[in-house]
């Protein structure tokens, strides 16, 4: 096996290990705040090392045959990994606000600075 293989093998390894943590939080954290600060970390995080993981392959493969579908595949990866960065923390931030308009209050949680926000900084 070449060097190569090893860094795409070490950057699956951190991608599933981050994914992993990310559904841990799913499972043991206590409210749905703390639930999407950890499943979306983890999974962001998790896959722009899976779309390194794509990139490196695809650079080395093209280096090796000159065949561009390797460039359009890095490419195609890279946008979707914009995409995933755009859409990943909007998607929890709605779903955030969401819960806390229909009044599920954070766990454990001594200052609600959203809640003063809404009541207009009354206290």
């Amino acid at each position: 096996m070449s060097a190569v293989t090893y860094v795409i093998y070490a950057f699956l390894g951190i991608n599933i290990l981050f994914n992993l943590l990310g559904s841990f939080s799913l499972h043991r954290f206590p409210d749905v705040y703390t639930r999407l600060h950890g499943a979306t970390k983890c999974t962001t995080f998790g896959t722009i090392f899976a779309v390194l993981a794509v990139v490196v392959h695809a650079a080395y493969q093209l280096h090796l045959t000159g065949d561009p579908k390797y460039l359009q595949m890095a490419l195609h990866s890279l946008v979707a990994l914009v995409a995933l960065l755009l859409t990943n923390p909007t998607g929890a931030h709605a779903i955030a606000k969401a819960a806390h308009l229909s009044g599920y209050k954070p766990a454990k949680a001594v200052i609600d600075a959203y809640e003063e926000k809404l009541r207009g900084g009354e206290e």
